[in-house]
């Protein structure tokens, strides 16, 4: 336990920790950690959920599956819910798994299959009577996104089964990913026009995949590896997975078996692991690691499943890869909301087949932590992110001839001073006018969740800035076309589009524009409630500490940014401009069916059939209902699924209404 901690108190950090790594990776395809560091989070919490198994709920993360669903595309059900993989790190624990496997099995001999851990995006492809119906990703696992329109224009996907008699549904199971080559096409044509690249050829094949527009999609490249099968109608269900990966390579079908034969011992795996510990490095895709699976389907089905994952499939991870090379130099880099980033220049260096010539250092005090000289030689890592990090100073590398490293005292864009906020480890630049903060601001701004101004990437940002047409943000909408067909990326089409959405973002509500504007800690969630308590941006910007106090959900930390940026006079006349601009300043009124859950406050326990619970949240909020995590008594109902726990148990002891999932939809008028 951490020091100073309680149990309760860490397992809640720890919860919201892992929940905000897992949205950083399943929605918006860019993770800040690597596996290895998720999974030794997942691992405390598991830890510390067996020590106090009091304080398990059925909504922890290590009872579901995945992350979140994103909101962008259209929901579909999973007719059998897609599961993860329990991960193993070394031989000792892969040896684990097998002694039991062996002793569920009862002494029965079994074969397994390895296959390719391809780092990609989890999909499924379901046919209809031989004709591709449906494509949908994992989402939470039991409901997905729909990405048919997209997964028809990779080309490794057949539209139509060459059967002469197809069953009823095929439901293929696998992974998008997108080729080592073709990613660094793509990164290559990115970094030439001034765009933000992909940081790994997952997180590629992930944005390729999610989206709108399928003609994006199509000219990315990617391919479909098959490796399980879902629902199965109209055929008979294959005796094994070596059968059935068979079936998919006969049908058309990239499979991902390495070696061509199945193992029937430990020790074959184990030899596989050592021999694509270096091989992987040659192979034209990326993998983290082999799959192993039990091949009987009778064996698989004897072993069964833990509420997340099969007994009878492990993921045997490879560790991260490690070099040893020499910092050159220490440069620092400003981010959107001001904070300092020092980031390591090395000497050029192999490191899991890629060339590494940069590290990230995070902040100064990891520096310090480090004990980190320039001229040093350091252990550096790398887990899928093209810039690594710095792991540790190498001993016995000192020369005598190494710098001290010294932090900075004014921005390296702007030149103002830099300040440390007590309850912080970042250095900050505070300069509303620094130019590469209000840059990365008005990217910000423009993005999908914030007021969704397509066309208005890195480079048209660098070029509106630089040559000043935008100094602030309510300049973006006095653009003309003329302005536009100055740049060098602007033809007449590109001109009229981005003007077209640059007007259309005026129609967006108070929330978006709360969210674009970079208040510091105030993120989508944040910036709805704000909206939904205030209506205005008048009577937002205008709200002192006590009016704050009462935003639920609002803690001190956010109401104190809100009121600093509101303090200074600059801010408050930019939100006049856009409001004259023709900006929407007001959060649209619940519609009059929102009265039936006015007051109301819902707690969800356990997994509901008919929706997720994001959906089911949703609605309680569109009906005028508010909902929260924490049963009080206080709470008007407890909407109780399958697999309820803790939550129903307190509910009835305080006599809080306990709710089918039928009843809820009653409720909601949709029983």
């Amino acid at each position: 336990m951490i020091p100073g901690r309680e149990p309760r108190e860490e397992l809640q950090a720890l919860i919201a920790e892992i929940r905000r790594h897992e949205r950083l990776y399943y929605v918006s395809d860019a993770p800040e950690i690597s596996d290895g560091e998720f999974d030794a989070l997942m691992g405390r919490l598991k830890a510390l959920e067996a020590d106090h198994p009091e304080l398990v709920s059925e909504s922890s993360p290590t009872r579901r599956v995945g992350g979140e669903r994103s909101t962008l595309l259209a929901p579909v059900p999973h007719r059998i819910p897609m599961l993860s993989l329990d991960n193993c790190y070394s031989r000792e624990e892969f040896l684990d798994w097998h002694t039991r496997v062996a002793k569920g099995l009862k002494g029965e001999s079994f074969e397994l299959v390895v296959e390719a851990k391809i780092d990609g995006l989890s999909c499924s492809i379901e046919y209809e009577k031989g004709r591709l119906a449906r494509a949908s990703t994992r989402g939470d696992g039991e409901t997905g996104e729909d990405v048919t329109a997209n997964v028809r224009t990779i080309k490794a996907v057949s539209l139509k089964l060459d059967l002469s008699r197809p069953p009823s549904v095929f439901e293929a199971r696998g992974e998008v990913y997108m080729d080592k080559a073709d990613f660094a096409g793509l990164r290559a044509a990115a970094l030439a026009a001034g765009e933000e690249p992909f940081v790994n050829p997952r997180n590629a094949a992930a944005g390729s995949l999610r989206q709108k527009d399928p003609g994006v999609t199509a000219r990315r490249r990617l391919k479909f590896i098959a490796h399980s099968y879902g629902y199965l109608e109209g055929m008979v269900e294959p005796d094994s997975h070596w059968e059935y990966l068979n079936i998919c390579r006969a049908l058309g079908f990239q499979i991902s078996t390495l070696g061509g034969r199945t193992c029937r011992g430990a020790e074959e795996v184990l030899a596989f692991y050592d021999e694509y510990a270096e091989r992987r490095f040659n192979l034209p895709y990326e993998i983290d690691g082999l799959v192993i699976k039990v091949n009987s389907r009778r064996q698989q089905k004897l072993l069964g499943f833990t509420s997340k994952s099969p007994r009878w499939a492990i993921a045997f991870k490879y560790p991260a890869q490690q070099a040893v090379t020499t910092v050159r130099n220490v440069v620092f880099s400003v981010g959107r909301t001001g904070a300092i980033t020092p980031v390591a220049e090395l000497e050029p260096v192999k490191c899991g087949g890629v060339t590494i010539s940069s590290a990230t250092l995070h902040n100064f005090d990891e520096i310090v932590r480090l004990g980190l000289m320039t001229g040093d030689r350091v252990v550096i890592e790398r887990a899928g992110e093209v810039i690594p990090k710095v792991v540790k100073v190498a001993p016995g590398g000192r020369t005598g001839a190494e710098k001290d490293i010294v932090p900075p005292k004014a921005c390296p864009s702007c030149g103002s001073e830099l300040f440390r906020d007590a309850q912080e480890v970042a250095l900050r630049c505070v300069n509303p006018a620094c130019p590469v903060q209000f840059k990365r601001s008005l990217l910000h701004f423009a993005s999908r969740d914030a007021m969704d101004i397509e066309g208005l990437g890195v480079s048209s940002t660098e070029q509106l800035v630089d040559r000043g047409l935008v100094k602030g943000f309510p300049d973006i909408y006095r653009l003309k076309k003329e302005d536009l067909l100055e740049l060098e990326l602007f033809k007449d089409k590109k001109a009229d589009n981005l003007l077209a959405r640059i007007n259309k973002s005026r129609e967006q509500p108070l929330s978006r524009l709360i969210y674009a504007l970079g208040i510091r800690h105030i993120g989508e969630k944040s910036a709805r409630v704000l909206a939904q308590h205030f209506k205005t941006m008048r009577a937002f910007m205008d709200s002192g500490p006590e009016e704050l106090a009462r935003v639920s959900d609002i803690g001190p930390v956010i109401a104190a940014c809100v009121i600093e940026f509101f303090k200074v006079t600059a801010t408050r006349a930019m939100a006049a401009e856009l409001e004259a601009l023709g900006l929407r300043m007001d959060e649209p009124e619940r519609s009059m069916s929102g009265a039936a859950l006015a007051g109301k406050t819902f707690v969800f326990t356990g997994e509901l059939k008919t929706m997720t619970r994001d959906e089911a949240q949703a609605k309680v909020r569109e009906l005028g209902g508010k909902e929260t995590s924490a049963v009080s008594a206080k709470t008007s109902y407890v909407v109780a699924g399958s697999a309820s726990g803790s939550k129903r148990t307190r509910a009835e002891k305080l006599g809080v209404a306990v709710l089918s999932e039928e009843e809820f939809l009653k409720l909601i008028g949709q029983g």
